[in-house]
């Protein structure tokens, strides 16, 4: 039987997120917002991909949603109901400790500055993985029992002596599904559309029973960027942190310096690791997801990806990589060379020079 202590905590990481979501889910676009918001309906009731979705019941739950981030506007985290005594929401750590005899996971983290995601879920596997000499923990989480809009696949816990990665499952899955309907609905060709012919996802059945082989093979990709993402916070320093957060109220900026960051990780780990494998699916799951200002930043990558897919081997993709590990890293030490030089200087523009250089022709990769 579970202690009451841990329903209580259950409901306060669920509050937590609501709070967060009152706060930040104005701030998405309204396509992706309603989205997100379609896949939260299915989570909370526990609806299988596939099973219809009452379009009445959906608006009528999105009302009450929105009524109830209204009452929780201001309101400070709540604290965690814990087997001693209150914990910090932000300590996942000592909660991992609490809640390890339960099988469960706790995650809380910042999808971008002052943007914090948490949630609750079974503990699928603990592991640990080796980056540049260095034990990493790694933690598979499964069904997820609280959770913010927000659904991170996959996320660095900085909150240990040691940084982990977190990974999961269920906000993959849905993410999957998304992209699913989406290719369903139009079976555009490209990336997705050759990950689905792969693994014969021709509807809502076969897609459920191609799931757990695929999450176990897509989260691999997740853990490579997880990995990589350390090695490019080693490479950048504390100061990419401060420049970041300098960029907080402009959101374009802001989006910017992260698919900087996820190139780093990705051009310098991910994409080389999953070339020298030479699996097709992870390499189709990584380009299903690579869009937005990564894309916008790096357009030529797409291109390796089609020569790639037409039979070269990977000779075009291997040479634009490495061609685009090169540019981004020169772009992010101009960016922090510009912060610094600003910041020592006292200038009172230094987001608005920053958001300009991000802006500027120089910053996209034509490789």
């Amino acid at each position: 039987m579970k202690p009451d202590w841990l329903a209580a905590l259950h409901m306060a990481v669920q509050t937590n997120c609501h709070i967060a979501d009152s706060r930040h889910a104005s701030e998405l676009p309204l396509c992706i917002y309603l989205l997100q918001m379609r896949e939260f309906y299915r989570w909370e009731h526990c609806l299988a991909f596939g099973a219809e979705m009452p379009r009445a019941a959906v608006g009528g739950w999105l009302a009450e949603r929105e009524a109830l981030w209204d009452t929780l506007e201001g309101r400070e985290l709540v604290e965690l109901p814990g087997p001693t005594g209150p914990l910090n929401p932000w300590d996942a750590m000592t909660v991992n400790t609490a809640l390890q005899p339960w099988g469960l996971s706790y995650g809380a983290g910042l999808a971008g500055p002052e943007r914090p995601v948490f949630f609750l879920a079974e503990t699928m596997k603990l592991g640990t993985v080796q980056v540049d000499g260095q034990a990493v923990q790694t933690r598979v989480c499964g069904r997820e029992l609280a959770r913010s809009l927000g659904s991170p696949m996959a996320m660095l816990d900085s909150s240990q002596d040691r940084p982990g990665i977190v990974l999961r499952q269920d906000a993959l899955a849905r993410w999957l599904w998304e992209r699913f309907e989406s290719y369903s609905q139009r079976a555009p060709d490209g990336p997705f559309h050759h990950l689905a012919l792969a693994h014969g996802l021709h509807g809502a059945v076969e897609f459920n029973a191609a799931l757990p082989h695929l999450l176990d093979v897509l989260g691999e990709v997740l853990l490579l960027h997880e990995m990589g993402e350390l090695r490019a916070g080693r490479s950048l320093g504390p100061a990419w942190s401060a420049l970041r957060l300098g960029q907080a109220s402009n959101r374009r900026a802001e989006l910017r310096l992260r698919a900087v960051r996820d190139h780093l990780a990705d051009l310098g780990t991910t994409l080389p690791t999953l070339l020298a494998q030479g699996h097709a699916s992870p390499l189709q799951f990584w380009f299903a997801g690579f869009e937005g200002h990564r894309e916008a930043l790096f357009p030529g990558l797409k291109r390796a990806y089609a020569a790639w897919h037409q039979g070269d081997g990977g000779a075009a993709l291997q040479q634009t990589v490495a061609a685009g590990l090169r540019h981004f890293t020169a772009l992010a030490n101009q960016l922090l060379a510009l912060h610094g030089q600003r910041v020592a200087e006292g200038a009172g523009d230094t987001a608005a020079a920053i958001a300009q250089l991000l802006d500027a022709p120089a910053a996209v990769c034509l490789a």
